[in-house]
């Protein structure tokens, strides 16, 4: 079975897995979203020997799965021949216990019969050390551990041990439930207690998305788009991981083979904002102890464009060869270089959402004082950055430019310090972050301009173009009608548009030129669509969007221009964030049906 991305995502906010159309378990990695896989399969080829979790129907013909509304529960139906059937549910537990949230380290299956007698063969196969040899197990009556490389789990079940250690082939007469999860006895019955963690989980979901602000159209996607976000939420910490995979090529053979399981600070700041829209205040909230505990850290200094989960900063790229690849396609990386990095735009993507902190009454510790002393701090770095060459936010490795995002990041960092002193009636420190802004702009203006053809360029100095350019509007920069910006969004239309899609840029990088659209740049074209007056035509170009999304409802990162496959890393942030962005801002309004 080839592998691909049409994958269904569960989770807790603690650990996560992806789930194929067969209702295989293909890659999860445990105990924490960036750990050695415990389920490899997906970039272990077309016939891995281990590394997943398959229930199978002896002839099986036709397969059924989608979501229980609302949730983050997979339902999958498998139909064999001779009309016998069988449903699994699949969920990561979460939900109150004891007054807190319970997220272990497991993964929770019921199966069920719905018709006949179906035949079933259960194969659990969890990976170590990378994929590179089934782990080890042990047995009792009624449990199996194994031992994988970083994590011991514990299988309980009420299923006869021996049928799931030999893959026996066996009739599925009763309901059977499989608690994966952390190495400790199970204190009560396993499908009593499965089946309640099922019904408690079911509803702590629901009554997460009905606390959502909606557009009124799009209702679907925007949930499914949430959820997915929130799943990407480590929440321990408060991080938020760019996507759940590691080394899914941006486009066939290309090398570019990134690892996302981490925090970028750009990333997590795209998807707080987007889900802030939502009220999804948890989420911020969270995030924005995480950016805390981070800015303590840099103490003024320089602040890395990713970090690890647990606040890691040293996460060291390195090549793994014990698997295939995702279709075969090396390298597999784990960790990232871009750590290592100079990516001046962080600064602005610290501030603007922990200046939130400041206005939001919503939130259980508004921001202090204290708190604007400290962003100061940020502030000042984002100043003395703002004409520094760095890597940009595409992450070039061996090339070092003024990029014009970055420092219109900066601009916004002492813009919105200006705001917030202004808030906290700190008049001189007000005065003092305008006139830094002010100071930005003019150079940015000065350097970033091109007045012969009335726009501006992706670098100080440079007349090379990329698609965040158009953020400029978001950011405040420029108004969607200022004629700079109008020229700008013209000359992004016509160098980087391919059919519908977007590229994030056409010139050649460390690795050669691009050869799929980034999701999240056609989101921002969409915007722009919109923004200058062209909203039907933003319509198409989204429902065009929607159509590409996985039966989950989800994006990876990049686009095939050709055939329209879904390539790069999933889900992935950036694109589900692109998702909601757009259909709050193109819904019609809740007015038309009220």
């Amino acid at each position: 079975m080839t592998p691909n991305l049409d994958l269904a995502p569960i989770g807790n906010c603690s650990v996560s897995a992806l789930i194929d159309r067969q209702g295989r378990f293909v890659w999860a990695c445990a105990p924490r979203i960036d750990g050695d896989p415990v389920f490899s399969a997906l970039m272990d080829g077309a016939a891995p020997e281990h590394g997943f979790w398959a229930i199978e129907l002896e002839g099986q013909v036709s397969v059924e799965q989608e979501y229980v509304r609302n949730t983050a529960v997979l339902r999958t139906v498998l139909t064999a021949a001779d009309g016998a059937a069988m449903e699994i549910i699949d969920f990561c537990p979460r939900h109150l216990k004891h007054s807190r949230i319970y997220r272990p380290v497991a993964f929770a299956r019921v199966v069920r019969p719905l018709v006949g007698t179906p035949r079933v063969t259960i194969r659990l196969r969890p990976s170590a050390d990378w994929g590179a040899s089934r782990a080890q197990h042990t047995s009792g009556s009624n449990h199996i551990r194994y031992l994988c490389s970083d994590v011991t789990l514990r299988l309980t079940t009420n299923c006869p041990v021996s049928h799931v250690l030999n893959e026996r082939t066996f009739r599925l007469e009763e309901e059977m439930a499989f608690f994966l999860g952390p190495d400790e006895g199970y204190d009560q019955s396993v499908l009593a207690g499965v089946n309640a963690a099922l019904d408690l989980t079911i509803a702590h979901w629901k009554h997460w998305t009905r606390t959502l602000y909606l557009p009124l159209d799009w209702q679907e996607a925007v949930i499914r788009a949430a959820i997915a976000l929130k799943l990407c939420v480590y929440e321990e910490t408060g991080a938020i991981v760019a996507a759940m995979t590691t080394s899914v090529p941006e486009f066939p053979e290309s090398g570019r083979n990134w690892d996302y399981r981490y925090c970028w600070i750009r990333d997590a700041y795209y998807t707080v904002r987007a889900l802030n829209r939502l009220g999804a205040v948890d989420i911020l909230e969270s995030y924005l102890g995480y950016l805390r505990n981070l800015v303590d850290a840099s103490a003024g200094g320089h602040v890395q464009p990713v970090y690890g989960v647990g606040l890691e900063p040293a996460i060291v790229e390195r090549i793994v060869d014990s698997v295939e690849g995702y279709r075969g396609m090396k390298p597999v990386r784990v960790g990232n270089q871009a750590h290592e990095h100079l990516q001046h735009d962080v600064y602005g993507q610290i501030v603007l959402p922990l200046v939130q902190a400041f206005f939001d009454h919503r939130l259980l510790r508004p921001g202090t004082i204290e708190d604007f002393r400290a962003l100061e701090k940020v502030g000042e770095r984002a100043f003395a950055m703002h004409d520094q060459v760095d890597a940009g936010l595409w992450e070039f490795r061996t090339i070092a430019r003024v990029h014009t995002y970055s420092s219109v990041m900066c601009w916004a960092a002492c813009d919105r310090l200006a705001r917030a002193a202004h808030h906290l009636g700190l008049d001189d420190r007000c005065e003092l972050w305008r006139e830094r802004a002010r100071i930005i702009r003019e150079r940015i203006e000065a350097e970033a301009y091109l007045p012969d053809e009335g726009r501006f360029a992706a670098s100080f100095g440079g007349t090379e173009l990329d698609a965040a350019l158009l953020q400029m509007t978001d950011l405040g920069f420029l108004d969607a009608h200022d004629p700079r910006q109008v020229k700008t969004f013209e000359a992004v239309e016509r160098d980087l548009k391919r059919g519908p899609y977007l590229f994030r840029y056409a010139h050649a990088d460390d690795f050669g030129e691009p050869e799929t659209a980034f999701n999240f740049c056609t989101f921002w074209y969409i915007e722009a669509l919109a923004l200058n007056g062209r909203v039907e035509e933003a319509r198409v170009i989204f429902e065009e969007m929607l159509s590409r999304r996985t039966h989950a409802g989800l994006l990876s990162e990049d686009i095939s221009i050709q055939d329209g496959e879904l390539w790069g890393n999933y889900p992935q942030t950036y694109s589900l964030v692109g998702i909601i962005n757009c259909a709050v801002l193109l819904s019609r309004s809740w007015t038309d049906a009220r």
